[in-house]
C-alpha cells in the first residue's frame, strides 16, 4: 500500500461562536467545540484512509483560553501517524477575534480513528510518510501516545509498553528483560 504525506490530510475548519455555542458567560461550550474537533480530525483521517473512520480515542483535552461570542475558530487536523488499521490526528484549534485583530491558540488534541469497509469491519490504511522535522517528532512520539491510549482503556499491559518504558527508564537491554 502507497504511503501519503502528512499534508495530504491537511483540514482546515473555521466556524464562528454563535449565542447558541455559548453558556451563561458567553463562553464557548466546551462539547461544542469538541463536536468541531471531531468533525476536523474525521475529515483529516478520512483523506489519509480513502474510507469512512469511526472515532476510537481522544486523547486529554485542556482549554487554555476561553473562546468568546463572536470568536472564530480555526481548527487544523492533520495525521500524524498511520497504525494497521488506525491513524492518529493531530489538532490545533486557534481562537481569532476579528474586529481586535487578536489570535490565541485555544488546545490542541489528539484523536484516534478507525478505517472501516462496507460492511463495518476494520480494514487497513496507508502509512504516513513525515516529511519535516515537526512531522518526525509527530510521528515518533504518536507509537508512546498510542501505548498509553491502550493501556488506559485496558487493551495493553503496562509491562508490554516497550516505547513508555524506554521514555523512563532509558534503553532496555532485551537480554536484562
Amino acid at each position: 500500500m502507497k504511503g501519503k504525506s502528512s499534508k495530504e490530510s491537511f483540514t482546515i475548519m473555521n466556524e464562528l461562536v454563535l449565542p447558541n455555542d455559548t453558556n451563561t458567560l458567553n463562553n464557548l461550550m466546551g462539547g461544542r467545540l469538541l463536536h468541531w474537533m471531531d468533525i476536523a480530525a474525521a475529515i483529516s483521517a478520512q483523506k489519509h484512509c480513502n474510507r469512512i473512520v469511526v472515532t476510537a480515542s481522544v486523547d486529554n483535552v485542556s482549554f487554555k483560553h476561553p473562546i468568546k461570542l463572536g470568536d472564530v475558530i480555526t481548527i487544523e487536523a492533520k495525521v500524524s501517524r498511520a497504525f494497521s488499521t488506525s491513524v492518529e490526528v493531530r489538532l490545533d484549534v486557534y481562537a481569532q477575534n476579528i474586529p481586535s485583530g487578536t489570535k490565541v491558540k485555544s488546545n490542541e488534541a489528539y484523536y484516534t480513528f478507525v478505517a472501516l469497509d462496507q460492511n463495518g469491519h476494520t480494514i487497513p490504511v496507508p502509512p504516513m510518510l513525515p516529511e519535516t522535522d515537526d512531522e518526525i517528532e509527530l510521528y515518533e512520539g504518536a507509537l508512546r501516545r498510542r501505548q498509553l491510549r491502550l493501556i488506559l482503556g485496558g487493551k495493553m499491559k503496562p509491562d508490554d509498553a516497550t516505547e513508555l518504558k524506554a521514555l523512563f527508564f532509558g534503553a532496555i537491554d532485551p537480554k536484562k528483560d
